[in-house]
């Protein structure tokens, strides 16, 4: 417990899935949590969730692709608490299966504008804030989908290779400057957004479990946990890591 102690913490994406699980376990670990999402009335019941348990946390409607957005979240915590201890730039979206010659260029630049995009501006807001609060930890939602490729998947592929990447670059820049910077690669995990993609696709939750080792999806607590970690001084030696957690996935 208490990994987190007035540790000032960002997390976007946390009306749902990973981002709310981070949310209400950062918070119950002792962090004060800025909560922010699109979606209002769900990211406010996270923040109502946190604050029933006794702990610190407030919700920000945030659009990720937006500049401006990223900045409102840094100010209302150096405003409200006057330091930034950690980013968890979480949010993102997925698209419907299409093969390079059929793909719509809209869904194209949507995706990456989202989940590629989304994390350089994210990052471009929190890094001097978090320089300014003597260091940090910075984690990039990535994905095993920003480790290898399967086909129909190029935007959301294309878009998480990114993610890793540019996750690696900003390690290496604040390497001497105390802040860590690692990329989370959860595998299938029984999100919103992963719960759709299997409503949609009959017959693909068989064959995705067929290839898990360990031969079941994560639950999103599971990756929740292992953000702790990076958050937390206990991940103290690492960064520019590209972590999966993903059942054994990348193991085979």
């Amino acid at each position: 417990m208490n990994r987190l102690k007035d540790k000032v913490v960002i997390v976007t994406g946390a009306n749902a899935g990973i981002g709310a699980a981070s949310a209400r376990l950062f918070a119950a670990e002792g962090a004060k949590v800025i909560a922010s999402a699109r979606r209002e009335e769900l990211g406010q019941q996270v923040v109502e969730d946190i604050t029933a348990r006794g702990g610190e946390a407030v919700f920000v409607q945030g659009d990720v692709s937006s500049f401006a957005d990223h900045k409102r979240l840094v100010e209302i915590a150096l405003d409200r608490w006057g330091r930034l201890d950690v980013a968890f730039n979480n949010a993102g979206t997925g698209h419907a299966r299409a093969n390079i010659e059929d793909f719509d260029e809209e869904v194209w630049n949507s995706v990456l504008q989202v989940n590629l995009t989304g994390v350089f501006l994210a990052m471009k807001a929190q890094i001097p804030a978090l320089l300014k609060s003597g260091g940090g930890s910075i984690i990039n939602t990535s994905s095993i989908g920003g480790l290898v490729a399967n086909g129909g998947s190029a935007a959301y592929r294309a878009a998480k290779h990114g993610v890793s990447g540019l996750t690696k670059v900003a390690a290496l820049e604040l390497a001497k400057k105390n802040v860590r910077v690692n990329a989370l690669c959860p595998g299938g995990t029984l999100t919103d957004m992963f719960q759709t993609l299997l409503s949609k696709n009959p017959g693909i939750e068989s064959d995705l479990l067929a290839e898990l080792p360990m031969g079941r999806f994560s639950d999103p607590m599971e990756q929740a946990a292992v953000a702790l970690f990076l958050a937390s001084d206990e991940s103290s030696y690492m960064t520019g890591v590209a972590l999966p957690v993903d059942g054994g996935f990348i193991a085979r």
